[in-house]
């Protein structure tokens, strides 16, 4: 790879690996939070929620503002904006402060994810492409281990505040890549923003989001929970009425008729509905019933991360090379295989017993997750791959919040043995569904019709 490229390609990678480490990094730091501000257990929800609410209702609107005014510029806007919400919540004095700045955070986030993938969509052309995804799946996935490990240390040996100061220094870094990139990009000229789909795509997701965020502490039955979720629904029943009808959509709906982009979310629905269930309910289970303190509990599923940075990338350049059906179908049934194992464990919970379907399920992921987004973003235009970074990134977030909402009704009491043994049926025949719709329904060619 050269220069240029590898240049292109850590710039990308830097700027969603901010948003994903602040995703995790804040979790172990919040009894820290509550201890210094107060607010119990609601501020420690909303501190989490209010990040996770406004990076998921504004995805659909970043990735448009990418496609209008540029990848490049949107990145360096995001890039400010969460250096500056990330110093505001280093420097909160209450905890209201604190929850105004996460969902400002949540706001800058929405702008990386979809501008960088973008990005590389527009800079990589053929067989490359699916390695660059490949890498930037791994690396950022690595954010995910890096974030509980890193701020545990923050926490403990300075401030909860440096857990969030700390999204300085990779944002100094690649503002500084960013400066020394020579890309001019082909923009959508005489193109205006839909301000009317963009509020309604908002709404919809946000909506919707919240419901699936609160049900957890509210219930299904509580009235916030149904008229926010129907609001949510609502809208985006009126945002797709209006695309419909806007002379310049936000969301061209004209992107469905691409095979591979609707097929391609429908396997990402159920492909990250798995993964979210599986990351939530492993750590959990192993704290509850097998004793596994909290680093030991995180460093548990650290086998999917190595195996996610060593084949990703290969699997993401040869899917490029030879087509995403054949590995979007056997990386889903080989995790499939993972999950079913983990059937097997008894209450002993031996990391023995795991090890084995959490490494099927690691290589099932580095086989599926690049020749996924490759397929996903490689179906339409370069000029619409922001938008189309968006919508595949929502449908994965609104996957994950309602795999893990199912928890409860799974398990109706508490994650025990029992409760784990279901939920790793559930795990598996999500995998298996992503695997038998990507089969049936990925086709081996470009797909912009």
């Amino acid at each position: 790879m050269r220069g240029s490229k590898r240049l292109v390609l850590w710039i990308c990678i830097l700027a969603s690996f901010v948003p994903f480490l602040d995703g995790s990094i804040v979790n172990v730091a919040l009894p820290s939070i509550t201890n210094d501000l107060g607010g119990g257990f609601v501020l420690q929800q909303w501190v989490v929620n209010a990040y996770t609410i406004t990076l998921g209702a504004f995805m659909l609107i970043a990735g448009s503002l990418a496609d209008l005014y540029g990848r490049q510029k949107i990145m360096k806007i995001g890039l400010i904006l969460f250096g500056v919400t990330s110093i505001l919540c280093a420097i909160a004095p209450t905890g209201l402060f604190l929850i105004f700045a996460r969902g400002a955070q949540g706001v800058a986030g929405a702008l990386l994810v979809p501008s960088s993938l973008a990005l590389i969509m527009a800079y990589f052309k053929g067989k490359e492409t699916g390695k660059a995804l490949g890498s930037w799946t791994a690396w950022t996935g690595i954010a995910f281990i890096v974030g509980p490990l890193l701020g545990g240390l923050l926490v403990d040996v300075a401030s909860w505040r440096l857990a969030f100061a700390i999204n300085i220094v990779p944002i100094a870094i690649n503002m500084y890549l960013l400066s020394r990139l020579d890309f001019k990009e082909e923009l959508q000229s005489h193109t205006r923003l839909d301000i009317l789909g963009a509020a309604l795509g908002v709404a919809g997701l946000g909506g919707v989001v919240y419901g699936l965020i609160e049900q957890s502490r509210l219930g299904w039955s509580s009235p916030v929970i149904y008229s926010s979720i129907t609001f949510g629904l609502l809208a985006l029943l009126g945002f797709i009425w209006h695309e419909q009808r806007a002379k310049q959509p936000m969301l061209p709906l004209d992107l469905f008729k691409a095979r591979n982009f609707w097929v391609g979310n429908i396997a990402s629905f159920a492909v990250y509905g798995s993964l979210s269930l599986a990351t939530f309910a492993i750590i959990i289970f192993v704290q509850q019933v097998g004793g596994y303190s909290a680093l030991q509990a995180g460093l548990a599923t650290l086998p999917v991360t190595i195996m996610m940075l060593l084949l990703s990338s290969r699997f993401g350049e040869l899917s490029s090379q030879f087509g995403p059906r054949l590995f979007m179908a056997v990386g889903p049934l080989v995790a499939s295989i993972g999950f079913a194992t983990m059937y097997l464990v008894d209450h002993t919970v031996s990391y023995w017993q795991l090890l084995p379907g959490i490494l099927l399920f690691g290589l099932g992921l580095s086989v599926t997750v690049a020749p996924l987004t490759t397929a996903v973003l490689s179906a339409v235009s370069d000029r619409q791959s922001g938008i189309a970074s968006a919508v595949n990134n929502a449908v994965t977030r609104i996957a994950g919040l309602l795999a893990v909402a199912a928890v409860g009704p799974i398990v109706s009491q508490s994650l025990g043995l029992d409760g784990f043994r279901s939920i790793t049926l559930v795990m598996a025949g999500l995998m298996l569904a992503g695997g038998v719709v990507s089969a049936i329904g990925i086709v081996n060619r470009p797909t912009t019709e």
